[in-house]
């Protein structure tokens, strides 16, 4: 094998690695998020004003760091987390910390898409909040809801390409090390490939999954 083949099969299971990972953790937590985001609200099923605010204005704070930075804040966390700020493991703490947030958010405006009527009609059947959010919210909000996991998803690899310049491996730590700082053009050229192949099958599967929702429901009705 290649050096070139060596090289780059250990970048992707690497990147692999970063984008599983921090996808889980952020869609668990993010859609956890997003819905007290969501049930909160004034007049919501939770309704707590001050808890909304002070969440989203974490949130906002949160949203406001431009990755890298946020990246670099958040590195002493994995060091005291996993012993260590170099290296895929210790990327996952800050990538997780920067995309919660965002997902929050997309989780937030997909669920306010779900007709209120409907929750009104759930709450007049003795529904308890637990109830409507997962019979009533999140399976009305799942078309939306796929689009915005992909969405997320698809950022999360561009984290973890932003992520390589700092010491974190995978395909962006490729990029800049074989392709921008040794001039080796074959490196960056398969890098990009590679990445482009990554976010189109996740773009698809994305869009598959959520128009064979959409078709089903349509079905039913």
């Amino acid at each position: 094998m290649s050096q070139l083949s060596e090289v780059i099969l250990k970048a992707l299971e690497e990147t692999m690695y970063m984008v599983v990972i921090v996808s889980i953790a952020t869609i668990i937590l993010g859609t956890l998020l997003g819905i007290v985001l969501v049930t909160t609200q004034k007049n919501n099923i939770l309704s707590s004003p001050q808890i909304n605010k002070a969440i989203g204005t974490i949130v906002n704070i949160l949203r406001s760091f431009p990755t890298i930075i946020l990246i670099i804040i958040a590195l002493p966390l994995s060091r005291l987390i996993v012993g260590t700020t170099i290296g895929k493991e210790a990327a996952v703490i800050p990538i997780t910390i920067g995309m919660i947030p965002f997902l929050s958010r997309v989780v937030e405006s997909s669920l306010k898409e779900v007709d209120y009527g409907k929750i009104e009609a759930a709450i007049a059947m003795g529904a308890n909040p637990i109830q409507i959010i997962s019979k009533v919210l999140i399976p009305e909000g799942l078309p939306s809801l796929i689009r915005g996991y992909t969405l997320s998803i698809i950022s999360i690899i561009g984290c973890t390409a932003l992520a390589g310049s700092i010491g974190a491996g995978g395909l962006g730590s490729v990029a800049i090390r074989y392709g921008y700082q040794r001039f080796q053009t074959d490196y960056m050229i398969v890098t990009i490939i590679i990445l482009v192949i990554l976010v189109q099958g996740i773009q698809l599967i994305g869009d598959v999954i959520a128009k064979k929702i959409n078709k089903k429901r349509f079905k039913l009705n």
